[in-house]
């Protein structure tokens, strides 16, 4: 009925029935978060001008990755046992309570309490959206709606950066998380009407014992990320030294704790393994993520400072990385299998270049080139990570495809997380942690990319190590 013999969406009989409003409003939970992550970097200027708070900037978005990664790990084991619409009401009202802290924060420490809380509800709203797909549509029509839900998360890219930055010209940084204290609210609410079927609104138990909840895993992860955090914002040599040791040692712990748990693991076999596609495509992707959050997280507080370049311009060059990288999706997503390789490393010199880039035209203040260093950066995920993706899946062992499926976007948040933390620690040491003035910011927008070029350098040589390797399952090779 809603499905065509070749598979194709029947959108009428989509809308005949309701599901295509319902599938709309699930999706809803995609933008909210999407739009919410990438909005704070163009409200940060304006925001720690009247918050002060400098030297926690970083935390911004490496405690709301960590919200997300811990809550959307939660969410899809929790409808399990609470039916889905239930999981749905927390989790938006979870959302909307997190933007309302932000919205009427009195300082720093209580704004970063709100994009925890965020980040719960955010991380849920989009794992549920993936279950809703599987609970609620008939699986021949899933590409083509998972399809349109990329499309959604690509539109709340671009918007995100813009909208915050229209909201702090126009009234203030408070109400950009304002509107999605409304939008939070409003979806919790419309969830009781739009998820009124028997599949949302009983537990479904999956067959079997229902897969443990990785506590041990994502505790260490997330005392690792708050550990590299606190290094950075009171610089201190042996202090800052030994907590971001101490971070680093639990990052290790995460990985190998994760392995000791084949029926909970987050990650396919030999993590980090250069020995296997698997493990090259994944240290690609964490040492991409990590070295390209400094623009994310400090570009527009930079340019501000420096060059009294305007916000709204920010966010559109912000925006433009989103587009790029959407864009150059699509364009290569025909490409002969046979070219995938040399597609990926032209991919991670484009990252790379994008990254050592901003070390010169930031600190310059030529939007021009910034511009081309953003389209870069963006255009170079755009281009490697949809074959990367395929080669990790198609390369791991024997019944880790799933889980190779999702370590991909699960490391990407891990290493946003830890790449914002560590751009705390550069940005800090490098000056900021005297002060917000021109002279400081000056020697930070020196360091702070230069300081990640070395991660840059790291992910290249991986996409050649995966250029290089067969294209055979890990338990063939290893």
């Amino acid at each position: 009925m809603i499905a065509t013999s070749r598979n194709r969406v029947d959108w009428r009989a989509l809308w005949a029935s309701g599901d295509l409003a319902r599938f709309c409003f699930i999706s809803l939970g995609i933008l909210l978060h999407a739009t919410n992550e990438t909005m704070v970097a163009t409200v940060m200027p304006a925001m720690v001008g009247e918050l002060s708070g400098l030297q926690l900037v970083g935390w911004s978005l490496a405690i709301y990755e960590l919200g997300a990664i811990v809550a959307g790990a939660a969410a899809g084991r929790l409808v399990s046992y609470v039916a889905l619409r239930t999981t749905m009401v927390v989790a938006a009202l979870l959302y909307a309570a997190g933007a309302l802290v932000c919205a009427t924060a009195p300082s720093m420490p209580l704004f970063l309490a709100g994009r925890l809380i965020e980040g719960f509800g955010g991380g849920a709203l989009v794992s549920l959206a993936f279950v809703s797909v599987e609970r609620l549509f008939p699986r021949t029509i899933w590409p083509q709606l998972f399809g349109v839900m990329s499309a959604i998360w690509g539109v709340a890219a671009f918007s995100g950066p813009v909208l915050g930055a229209v909201m702090t010209e126009l009234l203030s940084w408070r109400w950009a998380f304002g509107i999605f204290t409304l939008g939070g609210t409003a979806m919790a609410l419309a969830s009781f009407i739009m998820l009124d079927t028997p599949e949302a609104t009983r537990p479904q138990a999956t067959t079997g014992a229902a897969p443990p909840f990785p506590f041990a895993a994502l505790g260490c992860l997330a005392v690792s990320v708050v550990l590299i955090a606190m290094a950075g914002v009171d610089i201190a040599l042996l202090r800052s030294s030994l907590l971001l040791a101490l971070g680093l040692i639990g990052l290790a712990l995460f990985v190998r704790v994760d392995a000791l748990k084949p029926h909970s693991r987050l990650f396919p076999s030999r993590l980090f393994s250069w020995r296997t596609p698997v493990g090259s495509g994944m240290t690609m992707v964490a040492a991409f993520s990590v070295a390209t959050c400094s623009f994310a997280v400090y570009g527009p507080l930079l340019l501000t400072s420096l060059h009294g370049i305007p916000i709204l311009t920010t966010g559109y060059i912000i925006a433009a990385e989103s587009i790029a990288w959407s864009i150059l999706s699509i364009l290569v997503a025909n490409a002969p299998p046979e070219r995938e390789r040399l597609i990926i490393v032209g991919g991670a010199l484009m990252i790379a270049t994008g990254i050592a880039g901003f070390a010169l035209t930031v600190p310059a203040g030529s939007i021009p080139l910034i511009l081309l260093c953003a389209l870069l950066q963006g255009g170079g995920f755009g281009v490697a990570w949809p074959f990367l993706t395929r080669i990790i899946v198609a390369s791991a062992r024997y019944g880790e495809q799933t889980i190779a499926s999702a370590a991909v976007p699960t490391m990407q948040r891990i290493g946003y997380a830890v790449g914002a933390a560590l751009t705390g620690i550069v940005a800090n040491a490098s000056g900021f942690s005297e002060g917000l003035n021109r002279e400081a910011a000056a020697n930070v927008a020196a360091w702070l990319f230069l300081a990640f070029v070395p991660l840059g350098i790291l992910g290249c040589l991986a996409a050649l190590r995966i250029s290089a390797a067969t294209d055979r399952p890990q338990e063939a090779i290893s």
